[in-house]
């Protein structure tokens, strides 16, 4: 998160009097802030818990869960955790390390040979722990676009198989760029190594010891009777939006937890893997805790003197820097709707976790975070809350700015005459699949065979850019169309890029390479039909110069069909609309003419 606020300097302390004396906030004062930073930055509802010394010292909930329903929110109310999943990932790969199942060094083309990177080098060296460190090589989010919406039919083996067709933007294992399908590979790691599934073993023996009583991973969920729902800021308003359930994407996001729950976590966490009465327990070895907080990759230090940090990185599952001379682990996580932090302070055996359920839920947890964090660091009162509101209103400012302008200039547009049969057809990215651009309504639409959430209409924005509205508007990531056009003007291929500065970097239209896949040859043949009693016409369908073409014995010649959708096509001339549907296969099975105002069934000849 960026910090634009004027500096100040540090609070001196006062001798002789411990800086806890001085900077503990005191639970009235919690929810003073909380409720204060719920107010002003539009956030529905929250959840706090404080752990110090080995003891819960704060517990609780603020808000509402639904503004729908004004269910409250107490400390047992289930969020989302998102990326804070990913801990419970590498912990539960170091549970496998002690057990002598799996090494942090081994190659993962060993535990799951279809595993294939962008190069040979890469996928030869590529071991366990690059699963966990961000420093693959690939760009921010890669590939994110497989499960950002929900609902889309990706499998384990298509995120396997997907990494080979990613270009790199760095060398191998050089710079740091934040992603989710490598931990989603790391869950399969888990799952064949133990022969249980991720979401089981990660329930069965990480959940279930701790007695997180209420945390559910994926598909264990249980009980959704204390659930709060997502929220986003729609006009003004705080709306409810739809859930976005995990799946195949699990491991890099998928638990649902509760401020009670991931105290206990916290609690293992600062207690080096030991847990129960007497920490008689270890859920992993003090080793493998070490390797989880130890500096795996490098990122840019932040500067800031209020905390005189001198190193920023990333571990296994965890961001690592110090404050004030004290080391700091932390991990924030981002779902729609659906935002929240956990931040342990070891040196202090301090850990706090905080949950919201709205996307201006990152705003709030840098306010209440860095005050909970300040107070336990003897400094001074910074007005977070004031200073992080004006940031986001600021960042909000930007994204609908840039958003306005191009809708105004769609709008501008809109008596442009656009030739929609030289953009319309299949498409197909390596990774993503195939999506369809056709005509409804007169108007140009997009839609993805795998990911059905991203359809929508498409207008005219400028020369061969279309702007395009998603119908599911709550994901707030409309996105540009570019279409690269044949000497003949014919769309050939499309780029893509969100339009908002503040669109979700999962998001990753950008990494889409869509190259035109029409294939004609699967409706070539010959048919005939009844035109009328007594009268039957011939038909031959073809392939010519790209396009599919038609001759028929009653008008005689050839006559060029333009296509309307992938089984559509359309001349304009000669009113001819023709049709085809598939089996469940793909394959061809029957041809349509529309006649008279009906449509009449083609059967198959030879000539």
């Amino acid at each position: 998160m960026k910090k634009t606020a004027t500096l100040l300097t540090a609070l001196l302390l006062i001798l002789f009097v411990s800086t806890e004396t001085i900077a503990q906030l005191s639970s009235q004062k919690i929810d003073s802030l909380v409720e204060n930073a719920l107010l002003k930055l539009k956030v529905a509802g929250a959840a706090v818990a404080i752990v110090k010394d080995g003891k819960v010292i704060h517990q609780k909930g603020y808000g509402l869960a639904s503004v729908t329903t004004k269910e409250k929110v107490n400390e047992y109310t289930n969020f989302q955790i998102g990326s804070n999943t990913k801990s419970f990932t590498t912990a539960a790969l170091a549970i496998l390390e002690d057990e002598g199942k799996l090494k942090w060094t081994d190659k993962v083309k060993d535990h799951l040979p279809e595993f294939k990177m962008y190069n040979d080098y890469v996928t030869e060296n590529f071991n366990i722990q690059d699963l966990l460190t961000h420093r693959s090589g690939l760009g921010l989010g890669a590939g994110d676009l497989m499960f950002f919406p929900d609902g889309s039919n990706f499998t384990i083996k298509d995120v396997l198989t997907s990494f080979q067709y990613f270009k790199p933007v760095s060398a191998f294992r050089t710079k740091y760029d934040y992603d989710n399908l490598l931990y989603i590979v790391a869950g399969e790691v888990i799952a064949r190594a133990s022969g249980m599934s991720y979401d089981a073993f990660v329930q069965k023996r990480i959940v279930e010891p701790l007695q997180m009583k209420n945390t559910f991973v994926g598909s264990m969920m249980k009980d959704k009777s204390n659930r709060a729902t997502p929220h986003s800021a729609v006009s003004g308003s705080i709306k409810t939006i739809a859930a976005q359930e995990a799946g195949v994407d699990s491991p890099a996001g998928g638990i649902l937890s509760n401020v009670a729950d991931m105290s206990k976590w916290m609690l293992t966490q600062l207690n080096r893997g030991k847990y129960g009465a007497d920490l008689k327990s270890t859920l992993f070895s003090s080793k493998n805790h070490n390797e989880m907080w130890r500096l795996h990759t490098v990122l840019e230090t932040n500067r800031f003197p209020r905390y005189n940090s001198h190193f920023n990185g990333y571990g296994l599952g965890w961001f690592l820097t110090d404050v004030k001379g004290n080391l700091k682990v932390s991990h924030t996580g981002g779902l729609p709707g659906m935002i929240s932090e956990v931040t342990m302070i070891p040196d202090l055996n301090l850990g706090f976790v905080i949950l919201t359920n709205s996307d201006e839920g990152g705003a709030f947890l840098q306010a209440v975070s860095s005050t909970i964090s300040d107070s336990y660091l003897g400094l001074d009162d910074y007005g977070w809350t004031d200073k992080v509101a004006g940031w986001m209103q600021y960042q909000q400012n930007m994204g609908d700015g840039v958003t306005k302008k191009v809708w105004e200039k769609v709008e501008s547009a809109k008596n442009v005459k656009v030739k929609n049969y030289d953009f319309i057809g299949i498409y197909e990215d390596s990774w993503f699949g195939k999506i369809e651009v056709f005509e409804k309504d007169k108007n140009l639409w997009f839609k993805s065979y795998r990911s059905p959430k991203l359809n929508g209409p498409m207008a005219f924005y400028n020369a061969n850019t279309f702007a395009i509205k998603w119908e599911y508007q709550a994901m707030n990531a409309d996105a540009l169309a570019m279409f690269s056009l044949d000497e003949k003007g014919r769309a050939q291929s499309i780029k893509m890029r969100g339009i908002s500065s503040n669109i979700d970097f999962s998001f990753d239209f950008q990494d889409l390479d869509l190259q035109r896949k029409d294939d004609f040859k699967a409706y070539e043949g010959y048919y005939t039909f009844q035109f009328e009693p007594g009268k039957d016409v011939y038909i031959k369908i073809l392939t010519k110069n790209g396009h599919l073409g038609l001759i028929e014995t009653w008008h005689g010649g050839e006559i060029t069909l333009d296509q309307q959708s992938e089984l559509e096509f359309f001349n304009e001339t000669r009113n001819y609309p023709i049709k085809f549907t598939k089996n469940k296969e793909g394959a061809i099975v029957e041809m349509l003419v529309h006649n008279k105002d009906v449509w009449k069934k083609a059967d198959n000849y030879k000539p």
